[in-house]
């Protein structure tokens, strides 16, 4: 048996710049961390005692007769790209849920495909490890989805992620006081807007319109340096990369009608009266979790204000995704197989 725990992520600058599209022609840039609420995704070869060949459960539950009957696009894809045609049983849970901005969906492909190298007995190093996650987004699923929470999932910390124009992805780490990481860490808060939408379908409208949107991407890409300038030199006020976060959602929410709507524009409206200084609706936009910069004075202010909404509590993490139980069944698991197979080419005959 194989249990991974993979991260989920905050992106702060530099969204939308990490899409092939854009950044093949012009590179581009994100600023982001990875954050304390994870998914687990439990994996083990299936014993052939079953009337299904495989079984799949996250929000329902799949009992399949072979692996390509599977529903679930990123568990089959996964499946496929690892050659695994043996029967397994896969179960996923997470601390927070889907499709609310925080790079679930690329977590739950990184998670997955770090259980199933290990359940092969193969260890895949965090750069191949997104790699191949992207591969499957993007090329066998063929989702429209950038390359940043791949890279999160895998790596995990606070990072610049810098995508070239020849498809290389370089990975650096923050590199600034541990307190300043904690003072920022103090100024965020994280709300629920209620609202939930499918990300890879609002990145579409995006992605058709990148072309016409070259200045607003430009800008997007610059302020990810000077949001890494403000965290990275001590002697300036944490309170900038509040505003910078205001001026970065400003600009967002112009490259589609989809990324906002009266709804959200009234919670970040109410969030700026409430004291916050910035923020920004994570993800590819339409709703799921916002985040506001809030100096720790003003915290219960806007916490009164926007009392109807869930705040999380979350922290910074350094970990990437991660094996954190691993039992391989050896000699057991090879003849398990021998006897599976055994299994189904006597009912083949039948």
């Amino acid at each position: 048996m194989i249990i991974t725990r993979t991260p989920l992520r905050i992106s702060f600058f530099g969204g939308g710049t990490d899409y092939p599209i854009w950044y093949r022609e012009h590179g581009g840039a994100v600023l982001s961390t990875t954050i304390d609420k994870c998914c687990y995704i439990t994996s083990r070869i299936l014993p052939p005692f079953f009337e299904y060949h495989s079984r799949v459960s996250y929000s329902k539950v799949e009992n399949v007769v072979s692996n390509h009957s599977i529903e679930h696009p990123s568990v089959r894809a996964c499946l496929q790209f690892l050659e695994i045609n043996d029967g397994v049983e896969i179960h996923h849970v997470a601390d927070l849920p889907a499709r609310t901005g925080l790079g679930t969906s690329s977590a739950f492909t990184v998670g997955l495909l770090l259980g199933l190298y290990a359940l092969k007995n193969q260890m895949r190093d965090k750069r191949s490890l997104a790699a191949d996650a992207i591969h499957v987004e993007q090329e066998l699923l063929q989702e429209a989805v950038g390359a940043q929470d791949q890279v999160s999932a895998a790596h995990g910390g606070f990072n610049r992620i810098n995508f070239q124009v020849d498809d290389t992805i370089e990975v650096k780490r923050v590199l600034t006081a541990p307190n300043r990481l904690v003072e920022l860490e103090q100024h965020l808060a994280l709300y629920f807007t209620g609202f939930s939408r499918i990300a890879s379908e609002i990145a579409k409208e995006q992605i058709r319109v990148t072309p016409q949107k070259k200045k607003e991407l430009e800008t997007m890409f610059q302020m990810v340096n000077e949001a890494e300038a403000i965290v990275t030199n001590p002697s300036r006020s944490i309170n900038e990369f509040g505003r910078l976060l205001n001026e970065s959602w400003k600009v967002k929410r112009t490259l589609t009608q989809n990324i906002t709507n009266n709804s959200i524009d009234d919670i970040y409206e109410a969030g700026l009266n409430g004291g916050a200084l910035g923020g920004k609706l994570l993800g590819a936009g339409g709703g799921g979790f916002m985040l506001f910069f809030v100096p720790p004075e003003n915290r219960e202010a806007l916490r009164l204000r926007l009392k109807r909404l869930l705040c999380v509590p979350f922290a910074f993490s350094r970990n990437g995704s991660q094996v954190i139980v691993y039992e391989p069944e050896g000699e057991y698991h090879e003849g398990l197989m021998r006897e599976r197979r055994e299994v189904y080419a006597q009912n083949e005959h039948l």
